[in-house]
């Protein structure tokens, strides 16, 4: 990274609660970047650990509003373009991301903007495009269609801890010893390791010679998605798989298998399948040649994103980008409602910590095989399951996922509120409210809620099916929860 900037002019970033802009903000800062992000929560984004940086902006707006993005973009030297939708294809997305793009090159060139970045995808050109690559490609020609020169970074997989595409190879490989295939797995690809991928993107800012460039980027090695499960394989220590590739299997049937066997959602999953019919290599090195650095193999980013799962130092995830949807309306109608408090013999923050454990691999303190049992259900009907897992063990950031929910609010020490995303016929919140002990500050009450707001008869049906199961569900989480919380004041008195 260039130790100094060349402008001192802020940074415009889209994108940057998404997996490469929330990697992306705290390298520019480190290459001494004043940085202005663009966010339609500023909750979320405020969850991030480097958004109370004095040197970072948040500009509260939506991708559309062409008169917000202007004001926002003013003074600004350079603007990323990081907004891709993954979770669909189909003519109204492409139509939307067109329409986004264009109206983010008007206010770029309203606000005198003097370069835009974009990071798109590798790809052949012509008709043979995956309407994925297709998109992309539309994006970078709306974003060119104003008189603000274009920086376009073209990479082909990208593998780092929490990406989408490092997620369904990891599952896949782990999973499945023997893999019947489509014929894509033939297919060449030129992987690249995200470290590398932010190198050339805050690198470009220091180098005039990338202005207007279209440049391919990847890493060292050409290979088959067939040598890449391999290459995870060894990665993980896992003998060698068997991949039979059959000329059968649609991108919408590989996307299926994919969601079933993985955490990636169908509706993200279609999209990247459907794009690994098409070769992804770089056609020349111009972008090794015009900004230098030492590219690393498949083996060495595997092991540097397995490394950070290990670790528990996952920065962002593919999951981090979803929607935090609004509160529902719980006025009118029926609301179900479970209520269970305890007193614990703890810190609120302690018993807060234990809170924040629930989910991934910790469970959910009772019943945890009924919690898997729930998961593969939501699976098979679509849903998320319970395959997302976490980012970190321990710690939770607003609007971040965790298995089939989502986290909808956060106060540190004093409230968790949880949204499930698995497929319900209504809409459901789990919520723990920690305080001091009424009449004993040195304790915790802890409240715990979950809400069902059914939709029609199904949603009623839903709801009192599963009440006999309640007590036992909630009132052992509750209890888990605390046993969690005293064993952790325990350790702190004996230290």
């Amino acid at each position: 990274m260039s130790a100094a900037p060349r402008d001192a002019r802020p940074v415009f970033v889209t994108g940057g609660t998404g997996y490469i802009g929330g990697r992306l903000v705290p390298r520019l800062l480190e290459a001494g970047h004043r940085v202005r992000c663009l966010t339609r929560d500023p909750r979320k984004l405020a969850a991030r650990p480097w958004a109370s940086d004095s040197r970072v902006t948040m500009v509260v707006a939506d991708a559309d509003d062409e008169a917000a993005l202007t004001a926002g973009m003013r003074d600004c030297g350079a603007a990323y373009y990081l907004i891709h939708s993954m979770m669909a294809v189909g003519p109204a997305y492409r139509a939307r991301d067109e329409r986004l793009a264009r109206v983010f090159a008007r206010a770029a060139a309203a606000a005198a903007v003097e370069r835009i970045i974009y990071l798109g995808g590798l790809g052949e050109t012509g008709a043979n495009l995956s309407e994925h690559l297709a998109s992309r490609r539309e994006v970078e020609a709306a974003l060119a269609s104003g008189p603000v020169p274009v920086t376009v970074l073209r990479a082909a997989m990208i593998i780092g801890s929490g990406s989408a595409s490092f997620e369904i190879l990891r599952y896949l490989v782990e999973r499945l010893p023997v893999m019947i295939t489509p014929r894509w797995v033939r297919t060449e690809c030129q992987p690249i390791a995200v470290r590398n991928v932010l190198h050339y993107l805050v690198e470009c800012l220091a180098v005039p010679a990338t202005i207007g460039r279209t440049l391919d980027i990847g890493g060292p090695e050409v290979l088959s998605y067939a040598d890449l499960m391999h290459a995870m394989a060894a990665a993980r220590g896992l003998r060698r798989r068997w991949i039979i590739p059959v000329p059968v299997l649609t991108p919408r049937l590989s996307a299926l298998w994919i969601h079933l066997v993985t955490p990636v959602s169908h509706r993200i999953a279609r999209p990247l399948a459907e794009g690994l019919r098409n070769r992804v290599v770089c056609r020349n090195d111009d972008a090794v040649r015009l900004m230098p650095q030492r590219l690393l193999t498949v083996r060495e980013a595997l092991d540097a994103a397995l490394g950070s799962v290990a670790a528990g130092t996952v920065e962002t995830a593919w999951s981090d980008a979803g929607a935090v949807p609004g509160d529902p309306d719980w006025s009118g109608g029926t609301v179900f409602t479970d209520r269970r408090s305890t007193v614990i013999a703890a810190s609120p923050a302690e018993v807060f910590r234990a809170v924040c454990r629930i989910g991934g691999g910790q469970g959910y303190y009772a019943a945890d095989w009924l919690w898997r049992l729930r998961g593969v259900l939501d699976r098979l009907v679509g849903g998320p399951g319970l395959r997302r897992g976490r980012r970190d063990p321990e710690h939770v950031r607003y609007g971040e996922a965790l298995d089939f929910w989502r986290v909808r609010a956060l106060e540190p020490d004093r409230r968790l509120e949880l949204r499930a995303e698995m497929k319900l016929p209504g809409e459901a919140l789990l919520e723990f409210d920690v305080r001091p002990a009424p009449g004993d500050p040195a304790r915790a009450q802890l409240t715990q809620t979950a809400r069902f707001k059914p939709k029609g008869l199904a949603g009623l049906a839903y709801w009192y099916a599963v009440l006999p199961l309640h007590g036992f569900v909630f009132r052992g989480m509750l209890a888990g929860i605390r046993r969690t919380a005293e064993a952790l004041a325990a350790g702190r008195t004996r230290a």
